[in-house]
């Protein structure tokens, strides 16, 4: 059923430029030309791969992160969505996308595959730090924590598993897509969110001096993680998976 998975990197669109210089430059991509009314889209293309990472100027907020799912058949995923596993459809945009939420209020687009199959390599940074752009992370209000897992696993047909820490259970995404999905419970209730995992394996710390000398700040220390925050204010993390491998360090 899902072909693809793409990373949407969504700052405000007063500061696009700053968020795709950053995020093109850890990647090690080049911007594709900005479309959109508003030029608000771009791709980050890697060379010799087929792109899983979009950055998206937003009017309103922050921004965060969010999913958009490459299928066959928009109409049919969509309708599943809804009827079966209780999304909420936010918009139809033509035949090839549809915006949704799921049960928790995640956004995510339902898009058609146009054939996407060769995932990123590896990045190697100046001083041969490597790294790769690889999960996506939703981050959970308690209260529909089991909920939204029983539907991630259930709309994508893959099933979760429980992680080592108990306030994380994994979407069981097979190793050929290009972006993992976590689902992380907070302690207490709060909005939707998402964000970014950045794969580090041993280099977390190599990969977050040179983070930091393209802009980025530590915010802080989680127990195998470091929160960052990008040059456009947006959070996300670096964690000890493997890049290479995409081995689990749970």
């Amino acid at each position: 059923m899902i072909r693809w998975l793409w990373a949407f990197v969504d700052r405000p669109l007063a500061r696009f430029e700053e968020s795709a210089a950053f995020w093109c430059a850890v990647t090690d991509t080049t911007l594709s030309a900005r479309r959109g009314v508003w030029h608000e889209f771009a791709t980050l293309e890697p060379e010799g791969a087929d792109a899983c990472l979009k950055v998206q100027g937003v009017f309103e907020g922050g921004g965060g992160v969010h999913l958009d799912i490459d299928v066959d058949d928009v109409d049919s995923v969509t309708h599943a969505a809804v009827e079966e596993h209780g999304a909420i459809l936010v918009r139809r945009d033509g035949v090839d996308l549809s915006v949704l939420r799921s049960p928790a209020g995640q956004l995510f687009c339902v898009t058609r595959d146009e054939g996407r199959r060769r995932r990123p390599p590896v990045v190697a940074g100046p001083e041969g730090a490597r790294s790769r752009v690889d999960q996506i992370c939703f981050d959970i209000s308690p209260e529909h924590f089991e909920r939204e897992a029983e539907f991630w696993g259930a709309f994508t047909g893959w099933g979760t598993r429980q992680a080592k820490s108990p306030e994380f259970t994994r979407v069981e995404v097979p190793d050929t897509l290009p972006v993992r999905i976590l689902l992380q419970r907070r302690d207490t209730p709060a909005p939707p969110a998402a964000h970014i995992d950045v794969a580090c394996g041993s280099d977390v710390a190599a990969v977050r001096a040179r983070h930091e000398a393209l802009g980025a700040r530590w915010v802080a220390d989680g127990p195998d993680w470091q929160v960052m925050r990008d040059p456009a204010g947006g959070l996300y993390c670096l964690t000890p998976r493997d890049p290479d491998t995409g081995t689990l360090q749970d």
